[in-house]
């Protein structure tokens, strides 16, 4: 007997891991016709975007941290600016500040959603299937959180707001944010920080790096599927 709950997570998985991709195809049509109608091609230089942020000093850093921190509280997609981190601070330092961003930004829906806004978000979760995430944090503790970290099926900001509702400590919330996240953040910090080669028509070996490591990132679901499904009961939502 077909196990149609475990063939719906496993579709929902797939739908998210082209969503991506063509999300970012999308974003990057945008930006180029931005670049190509205002005539920007002077202000999309790396040097020139690293050395305007690098001129505010230590506030460049600050300000990029408080944007992903109130990001997933107001609702806000986390992609684009996980790929102006990379644009702006480069492969090291855009995973350093985005993982830190990020993980803080989790925090505070988390415990919005814990404190402040308990009966909004139960309405939000109504008739999906995070409203039993419950039942799973009960049996599986954190690593229900680094999955939908690792194999995003669900929207960011939403599952933050539904592990608030959940049984699991803000610390244990925060840990496997963090960890279950880099795989994720390498790849996309990586492939923005060599996107602007596209805009000066070069195809550069870190732009092609960048482009394997999202491929290969979107492939995590796929990967993960077959694995668990080898071992036994899979680890789904």
């Amino acid at each position: 007997m077909t196990n149609s709950h475990g063939t719906d997570s496993g579709q929902s998985a797939k739908r998210v891991s082209v969503a991506k991709p063509l999300l970012l195809l999308g974003l990057l049509l945008v930006l180029g016709i931005a670049v190509w109608v205002f005539q920007l091609q002077d202000y999309v230089e790396e040097t020139y975007l690293r050395q305007l942020v690098a001129s505010f000093g230590i506030w460049g850093p600050i300000i990029f941290l408080i944007i992903w921190t109130i990001a997933p509280a107001l609702l806000l997609p986390g992609l684009p600016i996980t790929l102006a981190g990379g644009v702006l601070f480069g492969p090291f330092w855009g995973v350093v500040y985005t993982i830190i961003g990020a993980t803080a930004g989790a925090s505070l829906a988390f415990l919005v959603a814990r404190y402040l806004a308990r009966e909004w978000v139960a309405h939000k979760l109504s008739g999906t299937k995070l409203k039993s995430l419950d039942d799973k944090v009960a049996q599986h503790g954190w690593k229900v959180v680094a999955f939908t970290r690792l194999v995003p099926v669900f929207p960011y900001f939403l599952v933050n707001y539904a592990f608030g509702l959940t049984r699991i400590t803000l610390g244990a919330f925060a840990v496997a944010t963090f960890f279950g996240m880099i795989p994720l953040t390498i790849a996309f910090v990586y492939f923005a920080s060599h996107i602007l080669d596209l805009f000066k028509g070069n195809l550069s070996p870190g732009l092609i790096i960048g482009v394997v490591l999202v491929g290969l990132a979107g492939l995590i679901p796929v990967v993960y599927k077959r694995i668990k499904a080898r071992q036994g009961e899979p680890l789904e939502l």
